[in-house]
């Protein structure tokens, strides 16, 4: 059931430029080989994650930032100005180039670009100019924006102090679950009211080997009245409520187009049915709806029944 008064809901992170090409298998080395299909749009998890809040028309604000080239104009140009605070950075846009393979698995190659520039100081001064008390913000790309990542215990700090929650998804450390990328996930788990991690990404971080297993792991290092959600592909997600009780949400059956960024759609789907007062178990079943129906449709689609 929706309550009356929908609660703020924040998106900072990483937005950059996704080129896709294929499907194709590797090519050897100096030989050129040609694919059917190729799109040029907005990538990066907390860029995917507002594009989805606005198709979906869930009020929101998206922070992050562009590059100053063309590439920085066109991703500026895809959101509502009113829906978003983008720091154009002295640097050229961070590209990501995504090779599709014919049994679904995908290559990417990704710049360093403008992403490395944004900065927590930059995401709170805009952080700072609105209400937020009530909310949620979610950060999301940790390892794909290092310096706001440095800058992470100010920024959680600055939104709780103002009355927000904190939910993240911070992706796969780009070295891999080392000592250091592991103290730094159990720090940001212990301070986040909501965790939105994949299934290989949640059994490493708990070092676990199920599902329900990482859920309580990861759910113990949360602080009381915190929620666990695991998304686990084609075998749906699952939530660990704030009571401790575990829900399920099977995916339905469909046909995949493309399912590049579909965490970041289930992480719109899940986070805009809580801001509107659903449960964990039916945001879980809005979340795993809207992804199925943005990976079964192209272009994309996110609206459901």
């Amino acid at each position: 059931m929706e309550t009356e008064t929908q609660k703020p809901l924040i998106v900072i992170g990483n937005l950059n430029i996704d080129i896709i090409i294929g499907p194709t298998t590797w090519p050897d080395v100096g030989t050129e080989v040609f694919v059917d299909q190729d799109e040029v749009r907005v990538g990066g998890s907390a860029g995917n994650t507002a594009l989805a809040l606005q198709a979906l028309g869930h009020p929101h604000l998206f922070i992050g930032s562009i590059g100053a080239d063309v590439f920085g104009t066109v991703l500026e140009q895809a959101f509502a100005p009113e829906t978003c605070r983008l720091v154009r950075c002295p640097a050229r846009t961070t590209l990501t180039v995504g090779i599709t393979h014919p049994d679904s698995e995908r290559t990417f190659f990704t710049t360093r670009g403008h992403l490395t520039h944004f900065s927590a100081d930059e995401a709170v001064a805009q952080l700072d100019t609105v209400d937020i008390a009530g909310g949620t913000v979610l950060l999301a790309g940790a390892f794909q924006t290092e310096r706001l990542m440095e800058g992470y215990g100010r920024l959680i700090e600055n939104a709780k102090a103002r009355g927000a929650k904190i939910a993240i998804d911070s992706g796969w450390p780009t070295e891999g679950f080392t000592p250091a990328a592991r103290r730094f996930l159990t720090d940001l788990v212990s301070a986040s009211h909501c965790v939105l991690l994949n299934e290989i990404e949640a059994m490493h971080l708990s070092e676990t080997d199920t599902l329900e297993a990482a859920a309580n792991a990861i759910h113990a290092l949360q602080p009381i009245g915190a929620e666990t959600v695991i998304k686990c592909g084609r075998s749906g997600a699952i939530v660990l409520d704030a009571a401790g009780t575990l829900h399920r949400a099977p995916v339905p059956e469909v046909e995949v187009v493309d399912t590049i960024g579909a965490g970041d759609v289930f992480n719109a789907g899940y986070l805009s049915g809580r801001s509107l007062g659903q449960t964990s178990q039916a945001s879980l079943r809005r979340a795993v709806a809207i992804a199925s129906r943005a990976i079964s449709t192209q272009p994309r689609r996110y609206e459901i029944e």
